[in-house]
């Protein structure tokens, strides 16, 4: 009943801004812990075993933070999971996008320059589409479906101990000169964390919209993304909506020639089809919520 609740209640409420514009942000605090770790260990030498240490030292702390949070009782428990799963924030920013998209090709980069981590300002609009909905597509599952996953397998802790390794990878996960050594244990255990959520995501979506391809093809398609987790719920997307997603793009000016998922998809898309992956989304989740609920009412039963 308790991520039941929680799901609900983030459906509702999203992340009020009159609230975390008077306080931090547990995911601010996160980052903010993890900036500073960062800056003190990532140098040389020995930065992979740093790494190492500081991602068992996430876990742990995340996971002692869950089981003192839930000794505070289930109603703790549904305000944290709420504050910690963003389906309503994640849509409206994705909506943001063809809103914005809509009132001029400029806007549109803009808004989604505040979602993805790829080069925007010489985007057309396809391309701003086709980042706004791959978006919404990856956050999905790492957003909304790892959170619950996790959830249902280890509570509370479970819940932090991913953000925790989820907001690091993010941060640190990179396969720069940088971050390359240090942030490779909390990358590799962000995608081990986020395997079965992504296979799970993609075969919400591909369900949920009538099954338009073979899921033998999903997983195909999937195999083609540079990810080894954001292709799953990418392709599933791609054939629901007949479109074609990832494709070339630039990073920090450099152009890469990336496959397409779905290259037969349509190309030539704009803010309907954004719109169309926001629906898509909200059924999918309303598909999970409905199990939690019924898998709740299964087990008080």
């Amino acid at each position: 009943m308790t991520l039941f609740l929680a799901l609900v209640l983030d459906a509702l409420l999203g992340e009020p801004k009159w609230l975390w514009s008077r306080m931090p942000h547990p995911a601010v605090l996160m980052g903010n812990l993890i900036a500073r770790a960062t800056s003190m260990f990532n140098h040389a030498p020995h930065q992979k075993p740093k790494g190492v240490i500081l991602c068992i030292g996430l876990a742990g702390l995340g996971g002692l933070a869950g089981l003192v949070l839930a000794q505070l009782g289930p109603l703790a428990e549904i305000l944290v999971t709420a504050i910690l799963v963003a389906q309503r924030s994640l849509m409206q920013h994705v909506q943001d996008v063809a809103q914005s998209l809509r009132l001029s090709l400029a806007a549109g980069r803009r808004s989604v320059a505040m979602i993805v981590g790829r080069d925007t300002a010489q985007m057309d609009a396809p391309q701003v589409a086709r980042g706004a909905i791959e978006s919404a597509a990856e956050n999905f599952s790492d957003g909304i479906a790892a959170p619950v996953f996790w959830f249902a397998l280890a509570g509370l802790p479970g819940v932090i101990i991913y953000k925790m390794i989820n907001t690091a990878d993010s941060m640190i996960g990179y396969k720069n000169e940088t971050y390359r050594d240090f942030g490779w244990a909390c990358a590799r255990l962000d995608d081990l964390l986020n395997w079965a959520p992504a296979r799970l995501s993609a075969f919400g979506i591909w369900l949920i919209t009538g099954c338009r391809t073979s899921w033998g093809t999903i997983i195909s398609e999937a195999k083609l993304h540079r990810s080894p987790n954001a292709g799953w719920p990418e392709a599933a997307m791609a054939y629901a909506l007949d479109i074609s997603l990832s494709g070339p793009r630039s990073y920090e000016g450099k152009f890469e020639k990336f496959p397409w998922v779905n290259a037969a998809g349509r190309k030539n898309i704009g803010p309907v089809a954004i719109e169309k992956s926001i629906q898509t989304l909200w059924l999918t989740w309303g598909a999970m919520t409905l199990l939690v609920a019924g898998m709740t009412l299964a087990f008080l039963l």
